[in-house]
C-alpha cells in the first residue's frame, strides 16, 4: 500500500502572516497522524518563511510516526539534521524569490559534495533521500551518491489540465519510477498532488511513498484538516487496492 506522508508546511505559513502562535504546525501534524497518516513531512527553508527550527524540533518529538525533513544541501541544514535526528532528510534545492520548490535537485552536478553530506546523515542514523526531476540522468546520478531514495517531482504532471501531455508526463514518471527501483533506491513522489490527480501516481507500482501538503491544507480550511486527511488517504488507498487487486 502506498504511505502517505502529510507535509504542514503551510499551516505554518498562516501562522506566519501574523507572526503569532496560531495555527500550530504541530498540531495539524497530530491530527494527520490521528486519522492514520503514514509520517509527517516539513520543509525548513534557509529564509524560514514558514516552519521554524522550534517547529521541526517539537514535531520530531511529540510525533509517533516518521519525521521527514526536507532541506537545502547546505551546511547549516545538516548540523540542524543532525542535532533533531529526523527519520529522514529530503534534499531539494532552494531560491530566494520563489514562491514554492521550482524543480528538483540538480545531483549530476555536485556527485562529490553529495556523497559528503550523504555518509554524515548516514552515520547519524538518518536516511538520506534526494528530491529529482523524473529524468534519468539525475536518478543514475543519486544512485552513485549512494541515497536511499528520491522522490519524483510531480509538478510539471500537476500542471497539467488533460489530454495527450497529460499522458506523456506521466509515462515519464512511470520510466524514471522502474529505473530508480532496478538501481536500487526506493521510489517516492510528490509536489502539486491532489484528490483529483493522485491516484495515477499512486498506481505507480514502484511508487512507495507520497509527499502531499498544499492540497490537504488548502482543503482543511473548508473542511478540517482531519477530513481532509481523511479523503487524501481515501484517494490514495482506492487506486493502491485497485491496482494490487489488478496485478
Amino acid at each position: 500500500m502506498t504511505r502517505l506522508f502529510v507535509n504542514v508546511d503551510h499551516v505554518a505559513t498562516l501562522r506566519e502572516a501574523r507572526k503569532t502562535v496560531e495555527p500550530d504546525p504541530l498540531m495539524a501534524a497530530q491530527i494527520a497522524e490521528k486519522v492514520g497518516a503514514d509520517g509527517i513531512t516539513v520543509h525548513l527553508r534557509e529564509d524560514r518563511r514558514h516552519i521554524q527550527d522550534h517547529d521541526v524540533e517539537r514535531i520530531r518529538a511529540a510525533i509517533q510516526t516518521p519525521l521527514n525533513l526536507e532541506m537545502a544541501p547546505v551546511e547549516e541544514m545538516v548540523q540542524i539534521a543532525l542535532k533533531t535526528r529526523p527519520y529522514q532528510v529530503s534534499l531539494v534545492p532552494e531560491k530566494r524569490q520563489e514562491i514554492t520548490t521550482e524543480g528538483g535537485l540538480d545531483v549530476a552536478s555536485q556527485i562529490e559534495d553529495l556523497v559528503k553530506m550523504k555518509d554524515r546523515l548516514q552515520s547519524g542514523g538518518i536516511l538520506f533521500s534526494l528530491f529529482v526531476d523524473p529524468d534519468a540522468r539525475q536518478i543514475e546520478a543519486a544512485a552513485k551518491v549512494g541515497a536511499d531514495s528520491i522522490e519524483i517531482n510531480t509538478g510539471a504532471y500537476s500542471e497539467i489540465k488533460g489530454g495527450l501531455e497529460i499522458e506523456a508526463a506521466l509515462e515519464k514518471i512511470r520510466q524514471s519510477a522502474t529505473q530508480a527501483a532496478a538501481l536500487g533506491l526506493h521510489v517516492f513522489a510528490g509536489h502539486g498532488l491532489t484528490n483529483e490527480n493522485v491516484q495515477a501516481i499512486a498506481a505507480i507500482p514502484e511508487i512507495e511513498e507520497l509527499n502531499i501538503g498544499h492540497h490537504i491544507v488548502a482543503r482543511s480550511v473548508f473542511c478540517g484538516m482531519e477530513q481532509a486527511v481523511k479523503e487524501m488517504m481515501a484517494s490514495v488507498k482506492e487506486i493502491s487496492v485497485h491496482d494490487v487487486g489488478q496485478a
